[in-house]
């Protein structure tokens, strides 16, 4: 599993990678995971439907990222609002 984060101008950015089978390497995922989300960032796991239409699934907690998942995506909050 990759922990990427979006940033402008560069594209996907690796912040952690490692196997789930492996408990040391698992650790390492979860305090990144951890480290994003207590940023200020959003998670997002990317799925596929059974037609081929890309989506992607909002996470909030480690254990929410299915466990065959190749890839989580973080991203900063959408800024802005009324003055």
């Amino acid at each position: 599993m990759k922990l990427l984060r979006l940033k402008p101008g560069h594209g996907e950015v690796v912040l952690a990678e490692g196997d789930l089978a492996v408990p040391e390497q698992e650790a390492e995922l979860i305090a990144a995971f951890r480290r994003e989300l207590d940023a200020g960032m959003c998670a997002a796991v990317p799925t596929t439907t059974a037609l081929g239409r890309r989506e992607a699934e909002m996470v909030k907690n480690f254990q929410d990222v299915p466990r065959d998942a190749e890839r989580v995506i973080f991203f900063p909050r959408a800024a802005g609002g009324a003055r």
